[in-house]
């Protein structure tokens, strides 16, 4: 399938538009297709990306560099640091294009005027072809043209950070693969977040949801720092068969421009940050999905304040679930995770 626009709004794509604009923007529109609450937005197509490089000059640069390295099967992180930096710097240095900042700037205002806000917030995510969990940035509470303009350059660069180059390298992948679309959604305002699995991820029980929470932005919980809630529930009753309530010390919260960690309330630590209703929901969401799709699920929600019950429930991902139990790593695959922690912000 092909697309002359290259920039497309969520409702006008589906999961056969993943070549187009990445896995995340594919399953965000599908998820539309299917009426479940996802954040309005648009997604920027990997064709976008590929005409900053050639138009901005990028495109020769890059190669230039790749072809100056030579043999790329020795490497370690110190060279690998240096090829992140220098790509990296490569692409966010370059202006960006006067017909794609035209292009990005009038869907970025329509946004504005379909949401009634002038210099909406949003969240810029990366989204790339092959689902790669935590591999790219995402950039969130992203307010007016020129921030959204700046992430947008620092999305396509975080395809070279020195995890994903790293990846590569292990994999035997192009140095320069890895080329990402860009969804930019409306923020939620967030009072809870977190992610959901269709099955247990550690057991690979299927008759079980389970639910990882925590105050404040999704940041919390997929960034693995820190306790959580944890709530698992029972398909066929949806009985909320257990609950671990973790003492929340440190959440992600919007401030006027971005996002940071700080500390949670003392009296907000040692509460659930979701009710039974909200469990239930987004078990049954979470349900629907698996039931659509054909396969388990691992989702990412967020608590809106701004709507009332079931409103305020938004779905911003959803992608194959993995279960831990049943997946072998190779010594590669453990220098990768390794690295993920090494870099890790």
């Amino acid at each position: 399938m092909s697309s002359k626009k290259l920039i497309l709004w969520l409702e006008e794509i589906g999961k056969e538009y993943n070549p187009i604009v990445g896995k995340k923007c594919a399953n965000l529109g599908e998820m539309i297709r299917m009426g479940l609450p996802v954040p309005p937005g648009f997604a920027i197509s990997i064709d976008m990306y590929r005409k900053f490089l050639i138009d901005s000059g990028a495109s020769i640069e890059l190669s230039q560099y790749v072809k100056s390295l030579g043999d790329l099967k020795d490497f370690n992180i110190t060279k690998i640091d240096q090829m992140s930096q220098t790509i990296q710097a490569i692409i966010e240095e370059k202006k960006m294009p006067t017909e794609i900042e035209r292009q990005i700037s009038e869907n970025y205002e329509r946004l504005c005027k379909l949401t009634q806000i002038p210099d909406v917030a949003v969240s810029v995510r990366s989204a790339g072809v092959e689902s790669r969990p935590g591999m790219f940035e995402t950039y969130l509470n992203v307010k007016g043209i020129a921030d959204v303009l700046e992430k947008v350059k620092k999305v396509w660069a975080s395809a070279y950070t020195s995890r994903a180059i790293a990846f590569r390298l292990n994999k035997g992948l192009p140095l320069l693969g890895d080329e990402l679309g860009v969804a930019v959604l409306k923020m939620v305002n967030a009072c809870a977040s977190g992610i959901g699995f269709t099955i247990d991820p550690i057991s690979g029980d299927a008759s079980k949801v389970v639910i990882e929470s925590n105050w404040g932005l999704g940041e919390g919980v997929v960034s693995g720092e820190g306790s959580v809630d944890r709530f698992s529930i029972d398909k066929k009753t949806m009985e909320i068969s257990e609950r671990i309530i973790g003492e929340k010390s440190r959440h992600v919260v919007s401030r006027g421009v971005g996002a940071e960690w700080e500390a949670v309330p003392l009296e907000k630590r040692s509460i659930p940050c979701l009710n039974d209703q909200e469990i239930q929901e987004i078990a049954r969401l979470a349900i629907e999905l698996e039931k659509k799709l054909g396969s388990p699920q691992d989702i990412e929600w967020a608590i809106d304040f701004d709507f009332p019950f079931p409103k305020n429930i938004f779905l911003l991902q959803t992608r194959p679930a993995k279960v831990v139990a049943q997946k072998l790593e190779s010594a590669s695959d453990q220098i990768i995770d390794l690295m993920a922690k090494l870099y890790r912000p």
